[in-house]
């Protein structure tokens, strides 16, 4: 077989990988992509997209359960756990799909198989051909990150797939971690109906998130039945017909929790492992490829993308250094991507939403703040639809007016976080976001009462 030659090879097709793919394309750039499983990689078919489906017909659930105080009637209403899961697997299906005619449409060649480098321009595919490029990226993303004596099972100790695909509903599972991917796996089984324990080994959940959010998401997932260990550590297992025996450790006392499953959530690895990285100029830094900010390695003409390379690990970043490494590559100027600038979602219920500094972030780095704060309960639309729990903070820079963050839990803040992300975009102060004018009624009110509130000229509370 003939040596296949591109200008730009790129393994991985995930969000980061088939998006540079097809951005490379566009700009004249003759592009293939590698993938060895997935088109859309593990967002698409087993992260992102798949568990918002789930969520969804958790959230529909739910909402029949209160029907009543919407005028509503719907008795005993019940699910059908085949079904839901049917349904996340047949959207991500569909997504897929549209990522191979996507890649159709713009001429991008898919070749199948496990790429690897192999010299200088080469890549080498298993069991397929080995091709030159001008330029090669690395897109492999990451996996679940394993911790020794909780190792997956794939029956009674699950990771996101075997949450994602349950073979039957478990009556009670225990979460280890409680990050996105806990929280929001935790958050799916507790409306069906599943005794769920999230265990945290730090002090509170949803660490990265600003406290005060984090202390409001615990208040609301206790209300709803959780029950949440925080400054605890699972110190080991014991595996028994149908269950499993977690002994854990909190404030110096141990103590046993049985659980029919355990889902380990702790973060993921990068995938950095058979990639032909020896003897080339690649540094690897904590189980990550470093790169600067056009995506270069240091290695000439290869670049890296999205969960292999430094956190946070989110598919909307991948996507994002997909377009600046290939437009750095085609000459153009891209804007330097700011990781401050990158938003956090968080799909539970309710949701959780942030960009930027926390308000203890921004204070340990020498400014000083004004905080504004708005609470859902003075919405007119969140109270129109049954969703008065929630509130907007946005953390400012006391003299020059900058956003400097914006942290929200409640019904729909991970639609509503852009906002706030265009203002840092815009290099957008408190003047600009006061003299945006919302349309009303929306929850998007909120945003501008938070800022108002922060130079103490909120309206509605």
């Amino acid at each position: 077989m003939s040596e296949q030659a591109f200008d730009l090879v790129v393994i991985g097709a995930g969000p980061g990988g088939y998006v540079a793919a097809i951005r490379a394309a566009q700009l004249g750039l003759k592009t293939a992509v590698v993938e060895k499983a997935h088109l859309g990689g593990i967002c698409l078919n087993w992260g992102c997209i798949p568990t918002k489906a789930l969520l969804r017909s958790a959230e529909v659930y739910r909402l029949m359960q209160h029907a009543d105080s919407f005028g509503l009637a719907s008795p005993n209403p019940s699910f059908d756990l085949g079904k839901i899961v049917a349904r996340s697997r047949a959207v991500a299906a569909q997504l897929q799909a549209g990522v191979k005619y996507l890649l159709k449409k713009n001429k991008v060649t898919v070749i199948e198989g496990h790429g690897r480098l192999a010299g200088k321009g080469k890549v080498a595919v298993e069991n397929g051909p080995t091709i030159s490029a001008a330029h090669i990226l690395i897109a492999t993303g990451a996996r679940a990150k394993l911790v020794p004596g909780l190792e997956p099972d794939g029956d009674l100790v699950w990771t996101y797939k075997e949450a994602m695909t349950p073979k039957a509903f478990p009556k009670s599972l225990l979460v280890v971690g409680s990050g996105a991917i806990g929280i929001e796996f935790a958050s799916f089984y507790n409306a069906l109906g599943c005794k769920v324990t999230v265990v945290e080994m730090l002090d509170r959940i949803l660490p990265v998130e600003d406290e005060e959010i984090s202390a409001l998401a615990r208040k609301s997932f206790e209300r709803q039945g959780m029950t949440i260990l925080t400054s605890a550590s699972v110190k080991g297992l014991r595996k028994e017909a149908g269950q499993v025996c977690v002994t854990v450790e909190a404030g110096g006392k141990s103590s046993e929790i049985t659980a029919e499953r355990v889902l380990v959530a702790v973060g993921v690895s990068p995938n950095i492992e058979n990639l032909g990285l020896e003897g080339t100029g690649v540094k690897i830094e904590r189980g990550h490829i470093v790169t600067d900010a056009m995506m270069c390695t240091g290695e000439p003409g290869v670049y890296a993308i999205g969960d292999v390379t430094a956190p946070p690990w989110l598919a909307h970043k991948a996507s994002h250094e997909g377009v600046i490494c290939v437009e750095a590559i085609a000459g153009l100027s891209p804007h330097v991507l700011h990781p401050r600038s990158i938003p956090g979602c968080t799909y539970a219920s309710p949701q959780v939403a942030s960009v930027g500094l926390t308000e203890k972030q921004a204070k340990e780095q020498g400014f000083e703040v004004k905080v504004g704060r708005f609470s859902a309960i003075g919405n007119g639309k969140a109270i129109a639809l049954g969703e008065e729990e929630g509130l907007v903070k946005t953390v400012f820079d006391a003299k020059t007016g900058e956003l400097l963050g914006a942290h929200m839990i409640g019904a729909e803040v991970t639609e509503m976080i852009q906002g706030y992300c265009i203002a840092r975009t815009l290099e957008g102060t408190e003047a600009e976001l006061m003299q945006t004018v919302f349309p009303h009624p929306t929850l998007s009110e909120m945003m501008h009462e938070s800022t108002l509130d922060a130079w103490g000229r909120a309206i509605h509370f």
